[in-house]
């Protein structure tokens, strides 16, 4: 398995992960927190059977506002082999979920794409989602190229130098843009089933954050401008100040209704209709799941 001089995100740490920890933490081999249904995705994805979620720990991002840091940036969870997440998949279809759901898996494309390759090849059917920051480096994506059925990437910020302030992320548009690029040329359109199950396609999430209704509109106008009507847009009111902003200027602040009802107000202006809303009490804890391990050992 190729680790030596790791590239895997935009970050090219070019550590060997044998010895070394890049940045996102990282270790040789695969690393989750969790393996379960989860019921809180968009309707297309968590239907009313659940989508299979897997939560990777580590990640190239150092979001302040971080809903999961207790993964991402404490990097919790367990080792497991290869050959165990494809034991998970086939658990997770047997608990009845509507597809997999791979949380996080940027520091894990290797392993990630063996496991769905050797699943496919003992029959495996449910759809993969890709469930990514987007900050992914295009090359990386390219490596799952007709293994993966649904891109779920984040679009968090129009301006670099918000993403640096509020992510630590350099070079941040213009990656994220490239990265959509690639998951819609992989995917084309969105396809969905007669029940309106979601089968393939790219679907990206935006989160509107305290003050940045301005670069809201800019990614939503940007998005229907390159896509139009061929993916869909989640614009999501659901940011919740964790501990860890209690005390900032502006990140210690929930998003106000008006500000969320003038974003959504440009959507539709624009034309976009294949989106989703969320209504503002989405702005609570219940979407932030318990990481202890469930799921991820026999």
């Amino acid at each position: 398995m190729p680790t030596f001089c790791c590239t895997l995100c935009p970050r090219e740490c070019k550590v060997d992960r044998k010895t070394n920890l890049g940045f996102c933490q990282a270790p040789q081999g695969l690393k989750i927190a969790r393996a379960a249904l989860h019921y809180d995705e968009e309707p297309s994805l968590s239907g009313t059977c659940g989508s299979g979620a897997i939560f990777f720990s580590c990640c190239p991002l150092r979001c302040l506002y971080c809903q999961n840091e207790k993964i991402s940036k404490g990097c919790f969870g367990k080792e497991i082999s290869v050959d165990r997440l494809v034991e998970i998949f086939f658990e997770l279809e047997e608990q009845g979920a509507q597809n997999i759901n791979l949380i996080s898996p940027t520091p894990y494309i290797p392993w990630i794409k063996e496991a769905i390759i050797k699943a496919k090849a003992s029959g495996f059917h449910l759809p993969f989602i890709y469930n990514t920051s987007g900050y992914e480096k295009k090359e990386s994506l390219q490596e799952l190229d007709g293994l993966i059925d649904i891109y779920l990437p984040d679009f968090k910020y129009m301006k670099d130098d918000t993403a640096l302030r509020y992510s630590g992320c350099p070079h941040y548009v213009k990656t994220v843009q490239a990265a959509i690029q690639e998951m819609f040329r992989q995917t084309g359109p969105n396809q969905f089933d007669q029940d309106g199950r979601m089968l393939k396609g790219v679907l990206v999430r935006h989160l509107v954050l305290p003050t940045l209704e301005q670069e809201s509109e800019e990614i939503i106008t940007y998005l229907w401008k390159t896509y139009h009507h061929q993916i869909y847009i989640s614009i999501m009111s659901q940011y919740t100040p964790t501990e860890s902003v209690k005390n900032h200027p502006v990140l210690q602040h929930r998003i106000q209704e008006d500000v969320y009802q003038k974003i959504i107000d440009k959507a539709l202006q624009l034309g976009i209709r294949n989106a989703y809303m969320q209504e503002m009490d989405a702005a609570c804890e219940t979407y932030i799941p318990s990481f202890e391990l469930q799921g991820v050992s026999k």
